[in-house]
């Protein structure tokens, strides 16, 4: 018998008896009723192989999804088999408060399992599409693209790489049209009451005419601002006819294979009205930045999203449209009056009136467009508010969970991506309910130590070694609380306002290119420092429980730990409210590609790029370190570009024990910029390399222990400034303190 056959008898009999071990746990774990001794033993039997099936779901690809699916179908068990006791054996009080208390908290579990069972339908089979591409097509049957580059009060210079990025998009030029629609110039704009308004909307309306006409694209501006970027989108789509549209944020520059990529998809099957891709950062978001310094090591958030739940939503036929990066047909977006409108959420609204009408969405797991995350906290919280309110708008005036003409399955995914933004309500539960318990006495969860040994602690770890099976080489462990725990306090307050007024929220431009010239405490701070101050006082006060109420010692040890695991993710969270000084304009990304630097004088020297960005980069030069004078040509291959390009150089520095040089790229003529734009930021076999680095899987431990060490450091740093403003309200803060800040 040779090696395969092995192996494949090998996995046959590995499945036969998962599947008939699994169907008798499963049988045994939901229908014969156990005492606490019992259950336990049962629920570390079923960890043990779910911790078996996720090892072999990561390690054989054959049978990957059988295993995926019995680990995912024994955790749901464990999961339901734990709501079911709650409900039935804990839900006890003896007064109005402690009730209130008990059914918030079974409310909030009941939150997280519907969420988990939902996502752990959702991620079942990621699906992995082919890469299609035009070549060897007939060009002349293609369609025509229009570009659209909605703008509302971007800094030119963020608007002219993105529309000089898609000039160069590998694609009949001429079936391509650009379009900038500027919705900060617009009439209302300019006609406005406001003197110092209506002159600076008029001069960015002549700025970005002239930046149009320079660059040979079509200005677009209207009426009046209705509706945000979806009616500033179906003002330009009403003035424009080719057959599809690109989609494109203002800081979002688009590959030059992004077309390339994503039209086959649109001549393959009539019935596809989107085409979406990735939404690849160029630079860290807050958390990124602040918390773990670690940009090109540890995945983002958008990896989670667009590495993992996008590819299995595309599985259900439930990819949606995220606002950019996308291709999207007209005639299909004719027939429900364009993008719509009555959501802040535009873009998941569009693809949900589209797929109730039968059409169908790709997505296309390639990273062919790079956008700027916000710069700083109170931006990225004014981003993830936009999403919470909008979602949540969806689900109250358009109801996918009984949406006709959507598939079961399409209505799981609409579902499973708008709960996870009422994860608020919860949050805030599970931050605060070891209070109810440690400092007022209400009898929040009545179970003994067994019990929750045998129930509670199985449920838990299942739910984490699940989400490490679906999302381990995507999210590092703890970071999604982190992500909750910031955002929880302001977003609860905006999902409130939606469930009060509906139609009530307003769209909200996202800031970006915000510049960070020193470090400074986030104005957000306050409420984190409170939260802090609460959980301290439930400490301090389950620490006198214990000592004074030898009856209830067990209850109130596992309440206290409850509340120190809440108190270390809240101390960890203060290190994301330091805003960390940014020197650069641009985040410089990994780079590999071979260079040469010839002088003017015909001195060449040969090296290898180590990073880059829009603004220069830096190299190591091989063989035996020598002079680089100030001025000199780089030149190296652009894969976008498909030739060399010679781009003029400053040289900043250059470190002759390590050979590592640093320089800043000068173009002088409008081509030699295209090729710095082109060489930087529109080879998307880059953009891939660097998302594959650092989206690797990792052990749950060490993803913990990092983010525990990095997180708890910049707590003294907190303290530090909080003892300053005190003491400068005191008036007791030396004079040259006072100088320094």
């Amino acid at each position: 018998m040779d090696y395969s056959q092995t192996h494949k008898h090998h996995y046959t009999s590995h499945l036969i008896i998962i599947l008939l071990v699994a169907s008798f746990l499963l049988g045994a774990l939901l229908l014969a009723p156990m005492d606490a001794l019992g259950q336990l033993l049962a629920s570390i039997t079923i960890l043990i192989f779910i911790s078996l099936c996720s090892k072999e779901a990561r390690h054989t690809q054959k049978y990957q999804n059988l295993f995926r699916v019995l680990a995912l179908i024994l955790a749901i068990a464990l999961s339901v088999r734990y709501l079911l006791w709650r409900g039935i054996y804990t839900l006890t009080y003896s007064d109005v408060l402690s009730m209130i208390a008990v059914w918030l908290l079974f409310g909030a579990e009941i939150y997280a399992g519907i969420t988990s069972v939902l996502g752990a339908i959702v991620n079942a089979f990621p699906l992995s599409r082919p890469l299609l591409t035009l070549e060897g097509m007939d060009k002349s049957t293609l369609p025509s693209v229009d570009v659209m580059i909605p703008s509302y009060n971007e800094d030119e210079e963020i608007l002219e790489v993105t529309i000089r990025a898609a000039q160069m998009l590998d694609y009949p030029k001429d079936k391509l049209y650009i379009h900038l629609l500027d919705d900060g110039g617009t009439d209302q704009k300019i006609n406005a009451e406001n003197p110092v308004s209506a002159a600076s909307a008029k001069q960015r309306r002549q700025d970005l005419q002239a930046l149009c006409s320079r660059l040979g694209v079509t200005y677009h501006t209207r009426e009046k601002n209705e509706f945000a970027k979806a009616g500033n989108v179906n003002s330009a789509i009403q003035n424009t006819t080719g057959d599809l549209i690109v989609i494109l944020d203002a800081d979002h520059v688009p590959t030059s294979d992004f077309l390339d990529r994503t039209v086959p998809w649109m001549l393959k099957n009539e019935k596809v009205f989107l085409v979406q891709t990735p939404h690849f950062m160029a630079n860290p978001d807050p958390v990124e930045r602040n918390y773990f310094s670690a940009f090109t090591r540890m995945p983002s958030e958008n990896d989670m999203f667009y590495g993992t739940i996008q590819k299995g939503l595309d599985y259900w036929g439930s990819s949606f449209f995220c606002g950019s990066a996308a291709l999207m047909r007209r005639k299909h977006l004719d027939l429900v009056g364009g993008i719509s409108g009555e959501s802040i959420t535009e873009d998941a609204e569009t693809a949900l009136d589209l797929h109730k009408m039968g059409y169908e969405s790709v997505y296309v797991d390639r990273p062919m467009v790079s956008g700027l995350a916000p710069e700083t906290f109170d931006a990225f919280i004014q981003q993830r508010m936009r999403w919470a309110q909008g979602m949540t708008q969806i689900l109250l005036l358009k109801k996918p969970f009984k949406a006709e003409g959507l598939k079961w399955y399409q209505r799981v995914g609409y579902m499973s991506s708008i709960m996870f933004w009422l994860f608020p309500f919860a949050r805030i539960i599970f931050l605060l309910m070891p209070l109810a318990y440690l400092v007022f006495g209400l009898q929040v969860y009545h179970a003994s130590l067994l019990e929750i040994f045998a129930f509670t602690m199985p449920h838990v770890i299942a739910t984490y070694m699940i989400s490490t099976m679906l999302f381990g080489r995507t999210r590092w462990p703890l970071v999604s609380e982190l992500y909750e725990i910031l955002q929880c306090a302001f977003t609860l307050n905006a999902l409130v306002k939606v469930f009060l007024k509906p139609r009530a929220p307003s769209f909200v431009v996202t800031p970006k290119g915000e510049s960070l010239e020193k470090t400074f405490v986030s104005p957000l701070s306050n409420v984190f420092y409170w939260l802090i101050l609460v959980v301290l006082i439930a400490l301090c006060s389950g620490i006198y429980k214990f000592i004074t109420q030898p009856i209830t010692r067990e209850l109130t040890v596992v309440v206290m730990l409850w509340n120190v695991f809440n108190l270390i993710l809240l101390l960890s969270v203060l290190s994301v409210l330091l805003e960390r000084k940014q020197v650069r304009s641009q985040a410089r990304l990994p780079a590999t590609n071979s260079v040469v630097i010839k002088a003017e004088n015909g001195q060449a020297w040969v090296g290898d790029l180590v990073d880059m960005s829009l603004g220069g980069a830096r190299l190591r030069l091989k063989g035996e370190g020598a002079y680089v004078p100030q001025g000199a040509i780089l030149t190296s291959w652009s894969h976008a570009l498909s030739k060399n390009v010679h781009i003029p150089i400053n040289v900043l520095h250059y470190d002759s024990k390590s050979k590592m040089l640093r320089v800043r790229f000068i173009p002088t003529t409008s081509e030699q910029e295209n090729e710095v734009i082109a060489f930087s930021l529109c080879d998307s076999l880059r953009w891939l390399s660097f998302q594959r680095r650092r989206t690797r899987p990792i052990s749950y431990w060490f993803g913990a222990k990092h983010v525990l060490k990095v997180g708890l450091k910049p707590a003294l740093l907190h303290m530090l400034v909080l003892m300053g403003k005190f003491a400068d309200k005191l008036g007791v803060l030396p004079k040259s303190v006072k100088e320094n800040k």
